[in-house]
């Protein structure tokens, strides 16, 4: 494939509101997941030693073709959007997973195929109906900077005996001017799509922030595997421009210097106060809002200031977007309190709040600024909010006038998901973000499980029960690929390359999705075949098939607001959504009975049983549910919004 196929075609759309709380969402890692076109498969420098070519395994073998090819399979469990991993150019030892970018403005062609480029993949999802949400890195670039933006020169000698032509690792490709990394094609001289030589040299550079680089390849030491390490060689960041990268470590996961230091090294730290920065990272990024994707997750959210967000970064994406251009954040705490360590500009509901002080109109002064004043204020003075909460049973219009405008994933919530009930017990932390009824909520991900670096592995009923709360408790609920079936449970999420994918919670995913299946609506689908029916037909995958369906029909259970006051079981609760259209009220009982008094009058109908009772203004009522993992849902019948009957289903959880 020429670079040509690669370049971004721009397809400006008109958009209509959205309200993302009504999806949702799959989140997959595309290179992982279905391999719809072997000649784009490759593998990363690092393969050979994880352990992936011994097992003839791509770390590079899923791509757009093959996610195209099973966008069935996704909407016959129900779910309306996909989160797909970084889909631009990566460069780095070890790149598939997306989150090493060198080129944020292209595609990397090693995910496109001819008729399956991105902007096909886009087409493919609208046409059924499904949106497509882009993981979007601001925070850090790949370990060799970013393509014609900047990238440094490392120290590197070819005739070095422990990383030169004499060596295994031959690292230091020979420079070959006619040729242009993409990441699919092969260098010829040094046989790699991997290639790496235009990007060392023996030379000492002058560069225009003047460095001392008097060590200029001086022997350092010697590295874990006994080979030798020199000065300037990578990745050492006196190489980086200091107007578009952060040139220090990070010191400290919780103080300021996460913000303003390099996380890892193949993780350069983008200086994102500067405006030259900000401009690349908004031109490149806009560009896919005008192609057609709906939603923006970003990563390393806690890595950057909230201010220099609210400054520059969200309002940007809504002027492409539009004001209601959904975008949610990891602000990776691994702590099971809400306020991360006692640091609320470091904490998960902190980024959900527009700022609340004036500061200098210099970007890095007012980081800093910002950062101290929050500091001080601790968490004991931050801003509540009750925009998720029901008045009695009354829907209140929220107040978003302090909002951020960028939700998050709720990580405290994930990181107590050992079971729903503990993660139903977070519940009270809910008045620190702005609206937590917009949290993105997951049990576990790529990187993490709950409080653990493993695949969750709590047991089938452990699982059909998160699921059930999180599709009725307010957020958008979103599954990790594989989830449906329980894969890979208990095996890491992630070794690097010390382990081969195969044995973590990023491995293949395909075998599992080979065949077919004719899909008429979300959740509703017929006439699989092969290993796809045996999928399909497996018991978590047919209980989010019905827990789809059920959301999907319940404005209540999407956009709700919720409250306990008059609920008696141990996880129960009413929700309320009202506008001019809506009226959708619903009570929920889960894994047990529970009894439900001072309700308005009116018949409910429980959608899992159709069971129907009618009562008077102020009554009770009492649901019969026993189970784990399944639920009585019982929907009011309103003037506006007439409770469905019961919503057919093949859950073997709910019943």
């Amino acid at each position: 494939m020429d670079s040509e196929e690669t370049k971004i075609t721009v397809n400006v759309i008109e958009r209509a509101a959205v309200d993302f709380r009504e999806e949702t969402i799959y989140f997959l890692m595309t290179a992982r997941f279905y391999d719809g076109d072997s000649s784009n498969n490759r593998y990363c420098r690092a393969d050979d030693n994880s352990g992936n070519m011994a097992n003839n395994d791509p770390s590079w073998r899923g791509d757009f073709k093959g996610l195209i090819e099973k966008l069935d399979y996704i909407k016959a469990l129900g779910f309306s959007a996909i989160w797909i991993t970084p889909p631009v150019l990566n460069r780095s030892d070890y790149d598939f997973h997306g989150y090493h970018a060198w080129d944020m403005t292209k595609i990397d062609p090693r995910l496109e195929s001819a008729g399956a480029t991105y902007q096909d993949l886009i087409n493919a999802a609208h046409a059924k109906g499904i949106k497509i949400i882009q993981d979007i890195v601001l925070n850090h670039s790949c370990r060799f900077g970013l393509k014609n933006f900047f990238v440094p020169k490392y120290w590197g000698d070819r005739d070095n005996q422990y990383w030169g032509t004499s060596n295994k690792i031959n690292y230091y490709d020979e420079y070959n001017p006619n040729f242009e990394y993409n990441g699919l094609d092969v260098e010829p001289n040094s046989g790699k799509s991997w290639y790496n030589g235009d990007l060392w040299q023996k030379e000492k550079p002058t560069l225009s922030w003047n460095p001392d680089l008097s060590d200029w390849g001086v022997q350092k030491g010697f590295d874990n595997n006994g080979r030798a390490y020199y000065r300037c060689q990578w990745p050492d960041l006196r190489l980086f421009d200091p107007e578009k990268f952060h040139t220090e470590w990070l010191k400290n996961w919780e103080d300021e210097t996460c913000q303003t230091g390099t996380i890892h090294e193949d993780c350069i730290d983008l200086n994102t106060e500067s405006a030259v920065v900000q401009k690349y990272l908004i031109d490149a990024y806009t560009k896919y809002i005008d192609m057609g994707v709906d939603a923006f997750r970003i990563d390393t959210v806690k890595h950057v200031s909230r201010n220099t967000f609210n400054r520059r970064f969200i309002p940007a994406f809504k002027e492409a977007g539009g004001e209601d251009f959904y975008m949610f954040g990891e602000v990776c705490t691994r702590v099971n309190e809400v306020w991360n360590k006692g640091v609320a500009p470091l904490s998960t509901p902190f980024y959900t709040w527009k700022e609340r002080s004036t500061y200098s109109d210099d970007d890095t002064t007012a980081a800093h600024e910002a950062y101290d004043y929050e500091q001080k204020q601790g968490t004991g003075n931050q801003p509540t909010s009750d925009n998720h909460a029901l008045k009695g049973n009354e829907y209140h219009k929220p107040d978003y006038s302090k909002a951020s405008g960028m939700s998050v994933i709720d990580f405290p919530m994930h990181w107590n998901f050992s079971d729903a009930g503990s993660a139903y017990n977070q519940r009270g932390n809910d008045i620190y973000y702005n609206d937590a009824t917009w949290n993105v909520v997951y049990v576990d991900s790529h990187d993490y499980g709950p409080n653990t670096e493993s695949r969750y592995a709590g047991g089938t009923s452990a699982w059909a029960e998160n699921m059930t709360y999180m599709w009725t408790f307010r957020g958008i609920p979103c599954i990790y690929y594989g989830s449906e079936i329980e894969f890979q449970a208990g095996c890491p999420t992630d070794k690097g390359s010390s382990a081969p994918l195969s044995s973590t919670g990023r491995a293949y995913y395909g075998d599992n999705i080979e065949g077919s299946v004719q899909v008429s609506d979300f959740g509703e689908w017929s006439n699989a075949t092969g290993a796809m029916a045996t999928t399909l037909e497996k018991p978590l995958a047919k209980h989010l098939s019905h827990l789809n369906k059920i959301r999907h029909e319940i404005p209540a259970l999407q956009k709700g607001q919720y409250s306990n006051e008059g609920c008696s079981g141990g996880m129960s609760f009413k929700r309320r959504f009202t506008d001019n259209s809506t009226d959708s009220f619903v009570l929920v009982s889960l894994s047990g009975d529970a009894t439900f008094s001072g309700l308005p009058g009116g018949t409910y109908t429980d959608v899992v049983t159709g069971d129907s009772k009618t009562i008077s203004d102020g009554g009770s009522i009492t649901a019969s549910c026993s189970g784990q993992g399944n639920a009585r849902i019982y929907v009011l019948s309103t003037a506006k919004t007439p409770a469905p009957r019961k919503i057919s289903g093949n859950s073997p959880y709910l019943k």
